[in-house]
């Protein structure tokens, strides 16, 4: 095994459910300096794992485990942390519990400050969900974090992005082998038919206009199609996409006993020295959302980039140039 294991028992949801001998998988990278504050959290976006985020650091770029104490940590219903696909009767499946980003982040509190001893966090940063939960990190813990630069993400998921989600689920759950999600053999065509629709979002309009899959490989549009189809339908359980994509639909920091859903309220408690990078042409988080939070954030600098790669600009090897702005905004907050 390539990762770590902590248990954190039963654990009160916000929902009022209970979530069963729930457990975190992590990977930590680099080592605990003695101040116990070089801390590099990475949570893991929607189709990540702690692999995926190996491509956003590594030995002399702006996360470096030899000056960082990384911890990449994975989202509830991803198939490593507890998840639909994991866990036993009576919460295996589609009976497994509803998850919010305020629940994800209680336990990787616990994980960082109870079990590794963390005293402060350096960074978090993440694309996509998981820059979604470096806001709601500096909104849970405004204390706790010194700097946040979520990329491709927003603090709130918009109305827009609801229903592109409502899509894709229902393009899923459309599957004959779907049954509610008691299937007795995986609802490929459903999964099929769900990367097809993300397909379409993932990218912007110019990155099909000019042909720009050809830069990743693909002879044509159907080639790429097909890739993501049998990315999906071979990698990833119906049920987990599904309680991953139901956190992603309710994702909103101000959620929770502190804020009552005042999301104005949630951004101006965030203390972290914030840099917000949306892509100009992403489809799920488009720079307007960006624009209008750091609104709201004492100091934060809004940074949005142009990229015809659309949501994937952020996705390692598809955008040099993204990549190096990145790199630019991490060691900026990370030198201070």
């Amino acid at each position: 095994m390539d990762y770590e294991k902590f248990e954190l028992g039963d654990v009160s949801l916000l929902s009022g459910e209970e979530l069963n001998s729930a457990f975190l998988i992590y990977k930590t990278y680099g080592k605990l300096n003695k101040g116990k504050d070089n801390v590099v959290v990475m949570p893991t976006f929607y189709t990540g794992s702690h692999q995926r985020n190996e491509g956003f650091f590594g030995e002399g770029r702006a996360i470096d485990p030899a000056k960082h104490f990384i911890v990449s940590i994975n989202l509830f219903g991803n198939g490593l942390s507890s998840s639909p696909s994991n866990s036993k009767s009576p919460q295996d499946g589609p009976r497994f519990p509803r998850i919010s980003l305020w629940d994800n982040i209680a336990c990787q509190y616990k994980l960082l400050k109870e079990h590794l001893g963390v005293e402060k966090i350096a960074l978090v940063t993440g694309w996509s969900m998981a820059g979604c939960q470096a806001y709601q990190w500096a909104a849970q813990y405004p204390d706790f974090v010194k700097a946040i630069l979520p990329f491709c993400a927003s603090a709130k998921t918009s109305p827009h992005n609801h229903v592109f989600l409502e899509g894709v689920k229902a393009a899923l759950c459309a599957d004959q082998n779907w049954n509610n999600g008691d299937y007795s053999s995986p609802p490929v065509a459903g999964l099929k038919a769900f990367a097809r629709v993300y397909a379409g979002w993932a990218f912007s309009q110019t990155f099909y206009r000019n042909s720009l899959y050809k830069e990743i490989g693909y002879d044509s549009l159907e080639d790429l199609l097909v890739d993501w189809e049998e990315d999906h339908s071979k990698n990833w359980d119906a049920n987990n996409l599904l309680c991953k994509l139901d956190t992603w639909q309710t994702s909103d920091i101000s959620v929770g006993p502190i804020y009552n859903g005042n999301i104005e309220m949630a951004l101006n408690a965030i203390k972290a020295k914030t840099i917000l990078m949306p892509c100009m042409h992403d489809l799920y988080f488009p720079p307007e959302d960006n624009e209008i939070e750091a609104g709201y954030i004492n100091g934060a600098d809004f940074r949005p980039f142009n990229s015809p790669w659309g949501h994937c600009a952020a996705n390692p090897g598809n955008d040099p140039d993204f990549t190096a702005e990145l790199e630019r905004a991490i060691n900026e907050l990370l030198e201070e």
